[in-house]
This record gives C-alpha cells, sequence and structure tokens, in this order.
C-alpha cells in the first residue's frame, strides 16, 4: 500500500496520474473503468479544465492525455506483478521497486517531451496556469513528504 501511495504522489507531482486498473468487465460483456481508471479520467478532465485547453489545443492535449493513461497503466501493471507475487526475496523487492521507479521517471520522460509542444503553444494566462498547477502539485508532495518525515512527538513525562 506504501508503493501505491508513493507512486501515486510522485506521478500526480508531474501531472500523471497513476494506478489505472484493468477495467473490470460488467455483466453485459463491456469494459467498466475500474476506480484507478475512474482516478485517471478525472485527473485529465481537471487538468484540461484548468488549464483551459482551446479547440486549437485539442490535439495536442489528447497525446498529454493518452500518454497520463498510458503511464498510469504501465506502472499499475508492474504494481500488480509485485503483488501477485507469494513471496519475494529482498533483491527481489529492490528490482521490482526499481522497474516501478524507472517506469515512473521514464513517464515523466514521456509526458514531458508531448506536454513542451503543448505549453509551448498555450497562451501566457494558460502557461502561467499551467505553472501554478504543477508548483502546487509540487508544493502539496514537499508537504506530504516533510509531515511523514517529522519525528512522533514524545511522550510526555508526568
Amino acid at each position: 500500500m506504501k508503493l501505491r501511495i508513493t507512486v501515486l504522489a510522485a506521478s500526480l507531482l508531474f501531472g500523471s496520474a497513476a494506478l489505472a486498473q484493468t477495467p473490470a468487465v460488467t455483466a453485459t460483456g463491456a469494459a467498466a473503468p475500474s476506480q484507478g481508471n475512474a482516478r485517471v479520467e478525472q485527473h485529465i478532465k481537471e487538468l484540461h479544465n484548468q488549464l483551459k485547453i482551446t479547440s486549437a489545443e485539442e490535439q495536442q492535449w489528447d497525446a498529454v492525455a493518452q500518454t497520463m493513461r498510458d503511464n498510469a497503466q504501465q506502472i499499475d501493471q508492474l504494481i500488480t506483478k509485485r503483488e501477485s507475487r507469494d513471496t519475494m526475496t529482498a533483491l527481489d523487492d529492490l528490482d521490482s521497486y526499481a522497474q516501478i521507479t524507472q517506469a515512473n521517471s521514464d513517464g515523466v520522460k514521456k509526458l514531458a517531451a508531448v506536454f513542451a509542444p503543448l505549453y509551448n503553444a498555450m497562451s501566457d494566462d494558460q502557461k502561467r496556469t499551467a505553472d501554478k498547477v504543477f508548483a502546487a502539485s509540487h508544493e502539496r508532495h514537499a508537504a506530504h513528504k516533510k509531515s511523514k518525515a517529522a519525528p512522533a512527538p514524545a511522550p510526555s513525562q508526568g
């Protein structure tokens, strides 16, 4: 669970959403989006609205959104593989974590590559908004990390 939270926090830091789930199949045989998939789609929708993507920018935005989906799916597959193992040696554990971390890093690079043309085509107002959205995500991640690192208060003696 800690790994899922870490990966999600790291992914959200860079505007990517992690932990998309393989769609469940409904009684009708159609694929139903899972909760993780819904989170990815919600994040994409929120970013689209926050950045005020115009119709002229939709094609570039679609590439960004698809990269976010692909990144989330790849990380989820690695997490599912990790969690499906009954036992792991310390080396297996480290290797699995390295794969997830590497996939996250590679995903951020892919996202940056497709986001750059969109960002460069944005109006100055949109760029300022994007800068604020990404900075706020970074600040939330840093605050969360700081709160986890704070030592627990010592029990009072009395």
